[in-house]
């Protein structure tokens, strides 16, 4: 990488990483901690509260998408975030469930994913793209784990109300890193309106990434409706979950490193792909057998480390193939369509795998989202225009733009 692309990516890295900690801090507890606020009991509401994050988010990626292309990212960014902290004051002052979902809901507001993964495609070549989004993608795992470890020990201290606090506050040192080591925009971006939405919406190969992007964060969320009750059925105290989530987020990076970068300089980036997609439909498997028998901690670590696996592969590549494919004018638009759908499936996973739960039981959670993975195995399978368009050779004049001042 070149000096500006590294100041780029782990600036913009280090914003989703401050942002998803707050997130992820709340995510081991919130299923359990939810129950004991008034209306806690009915556990499809709980599911709401957990997923309308993702709602909000999935109606506002593709306009703040558009106002990035239009009025540059490190704008809308800053706006998203001060709504996000807004939104997790809101949510640690909520004395109701009702109030809980209502905080969330802001939270989702603060939908700005598109607007940072476009700016690190704007400051990044198409060969290093793939790094610079597995580096985004590793630093949200980082802070996945580091939440595992602090989650349960700041909830026994401050409470749900005060991880929210943390949360926002998170989000007020982001701006910080906005505005003072994000690099200038490269580009002032023309605006290219309804026509450039029109243009992502029709290219196949963008549809197929986006329906990825709702099946597997629909997965991911939906999953942490039942896990930690079945760990804590295998006998492990909730405070200690992060014994089994740590080692397996860690393990993951090795694995990731050792085949998606090599793999795709050699060509096997498909093979790569549809593994990593149907990995994580056996892992969906093997919990819809622990979740209908008596599961152990080490089937449960061994299926955790599996999916992170899987999980790793797919968070970096997907939002990395989408910039490449969109159109330098419409990377806004079209990351904005891949982050609403994204963050749909979040709610999906959250909403649903609540009422999911409520209905079947967590066999029936399971053997869904096995159904989920399996369709997305099919749909994907046809992704060889996309294989092929990311192998073409990078024009000459493909190049970082110097910044602008």
């Amino acid at each position: 990488m070149l000096p500006l692309e590294r100041r780029a990516t782990f600036s913009l890295a280090s914003i989703f990483a401050l942002r998803m900690l707050g997130l992820f801090l709340v995510l081991p507890v919130f299923a359990l901690e939810a129950r004991k606020f008034p209306g806690g009991d009915d556990v499809q509401l709980v599911g709401l509260a957990m997923g309308i994050y993702g709602l909000t988010q999935g109606v506002l990626q593709i306009p703040f998408g558009l106002a990035s292309d239009r009025f540059g990212r490190k704008r809308v960014m800053v706006l998203g975030l001060a709504i996000f902290a807004l939104g997790s004051m809101l949510a640690a002052w909520a004395p109701t469930l009702a109030w809980l979902v209502a905080g969330r809901a802001v939270q989702g507001a603060g939908a700005i994913s598109a607007a940072v993964t476009a700016l690190i495609a704007d400051q990044t070549r198409d060969v290093v793209r793939t790094k610079a989004m597995a580096l985004v993608g590793a630093s949200i795992s980082l802070m996945f784990a580091l939440s595992l470890v602090l989650s349960p020990l700041l909830n026994a201290q401050v409470g749900l109300h005060g991880l929210f606090f943390i949360t926002g506050a998170l989000a007020s040192a982001g701006i910080a890193v906005v505005l003072w080591w994000v690099p200038p925009e490269p580009v002032v971006h023309a605006a290219p309106g309804r026509e450039g939405l029109r243009q992502v919406l029709r290219d196949g190969a963008l549809l197929r990434l986006d329906l990825g992007a709702f099946v597997l964060h629909a997965v991911q969320f939906a999953m942490w409706m039942a896990l930690p009750a079945m760990l804590v059925q295998a006998g492990l105290d909730k405070a200690e979950h992060w014994h089994i989530y740590l080692p397996a987020v860690l393990g993951s990076f090795f694995v990731m490193g050792v085949t998606l970068f090599p793999l795709e300089k050699r060509g096997y980036f498909r093979a790569v792909f549809l593994a990593a997609i149907a990995l994580i439909g056996l892992v969906q498997l093997g919990l819809l057998y622990g979740a209908t028998h008596t599961p152990s901690l080490a089937m449960l670590a061994l299926l955790m480390f599996a999916f992170f696996c899987g999980f790793n592969v797919l968070e970096a590549s997907q939002p990395s193939m989408a910039s490449r494919l969109a159109p330098a004018h419409s990377r806004g638009a079209a990351l904005g369509v891949y982050n609403t759908l994204q963050s749909l499936g979040f709610f999906a996973g959250g909403a649903l795998g609540g009422w999911m739960i409520g209905h079947f039981g967590a066999g029936g959670l399971f053997a869904a989202c096995a159904a989920l993975m399996a369709l997305w195995l099919a749909v994907a399978w046809g992704m060889a225009p996309v294989a092929a368009r990311l192998r073409a050779p990078v024009p000459a004049e493909s190049t970082v733009a110097a910044p602008t001042a």
